[in-house]
Parts: C-alpha cells; structure tokens; sequence
C-alpha cells in the first residue's frame, strides 16, 4: 500500500462506523465495470418466476437458521 493509501485509510478509520460503511460502499462500487443494460429487466423476470414457483408451491422456503446451519456444516465444515 502507498503512503498515501496508508495515510487515506488512516484518517478513514478514525470515522464512526457508519460513515466507514459509505465510504467502503463508494469504493467498492467504484470497482464494479459498467451496468448490465439487461441486468435489471433480468432480475425483475427472476423474481417473479420465483414468486409464481413459491406460490404455486412447485418451491418451498427454508428458515434463516436452517440455512446458517447447513453453510456452517457443509461450507466451513463445522
């Protein structure tokens, strides 16, 4: 890391938490390339296929703590 990194990290991390989160979110989508022109129309079709699948009950949803369970068991191994 540059100084000048060092030195922008520095003073970044003498901020509250909140203001640490904008500004990691600014910096992180200042990485992104640029915007899916279907993206969004693509989402908005996923969804909805999603919902038509849960309401038709051909998919069913699964707890909060089932799907912590099954990342820690399967993905970290615990």
């Amino acid at each position: 890391m540059t100084k000048a990194a060092e030195a922008v990290l520095a003073e970044a991390l003498r901020l509250n938490a909140k203001a640490r989160a904008e500004i990691a979110s600014e910096l992180l989508a200042s990485l992104d390339g640029p915007a899916d022109p279907g993206a969004e129309q693509a989402w908005a079709e996923e969804i909805e296929r999603r919902v038509k699948a849960l309401e038709a009950g051909t998919e069913t949803l699964e707890s909060w703590d089932d799907v912590k369970r099954r990342i820690a068991s399967k993905i970290l191994r615990r």
